[in-house]
């Protein structure tokens, strides 16, 4: 592969958020982890699992039996919005991010609007015109719909997206999208198996855009 990734131009980008353009998984494992505790649950079984999922999906999915599923996620919520400490950008993707034209790239995330902008807020990443979050999907990752919803309000096909994202849920729904796919390795304990492009961070990369008006990310040499 040359240093352009992917080799071609694209109309638009679509970035997750969490372990994508920030890295917010020392607060949210604290959290999750006391949740799990009260519930009786296992802590490791249930980290491994929020990642690129909804909350209100992974508590449906663990809580036991009677749990008011929408307001643990409400409470559970609001304790990740009170603790921020320790959520920084994933490296360069600040100025990565401010380089793009503010129009041609979204947010597509499983946090709810409040959490997603605390977060990007504390970790100082520019809130983009279009954020898509759980809310705004009747179907969460690893379902493609916020991914086509994002291309849909930046008004260009989801083929002609690059979508960057970073865990296995992530990267199905953008698969089952139809976009091009970036996986960031970032936030990652092990190395990424994936047959797409894979990024560390975003420190050595520059965006240009091409006679045509698409944008081509590559690597600086």
């Amino acid at each position: 592969m040359s240093n352009e990734l992917h080799d071609r131009g694209f109309a638009a980008f679509l970035f997750d958020m969490d372990g994508t353009v920030i890295d917010s998984i020392a607060a949210a494992n604290r959290i999750w982890a006391r949740w799990a505790t009260r519930h009786g649950l296992d802590p490791a079984e249930v980290l491994a699992a929020i990642h690129g999922v909804r909350a209100v999906d992974t508590i449906r999915r663990f809580a036991p039996p009677g749990t008011d599923v929408e307001l643990e996620a409400e409470q559970l919520t609001q304790a990740e919005i009170d603790d921020v400490e320790g959520v920084v950008e994933v490296p360069g993707a600040r100025r990565f991010l401010d380089s793009l034209p503010p129009d041609r790239w979204a947010i597509v995330t499983s946090a709810p609007r409040d959490l997603a902008r605390r977060r990007m807020s504390a970790a100082g990443v520019p809130m983009p015109a279009v954020l898509v979050t759980a809310a705004d999907v009747q179907r969460g990752k690893p379902f493609p719909d916020g991914f086509v919803a994002a291309a849909a309000a930046l008004g260009v096909p989801v083929a002609d997206c690059l979508i960057w994202e970073d865990s296995p849920a992530g990267i199905a729904a953008a698969e089952a999208s139809g976009g091009s796919v970036v996986v960031v390795s970032a936030t990652h304990a092990e190395p990424t198996l994936t047959r797409h492009p894979t990024i560390e961070d975003y420190e050595s990369l520059v965006v240009d855009v091409d006679p045509d008006g698409q944008l081509r990310v590559r690597r600086l040499s």
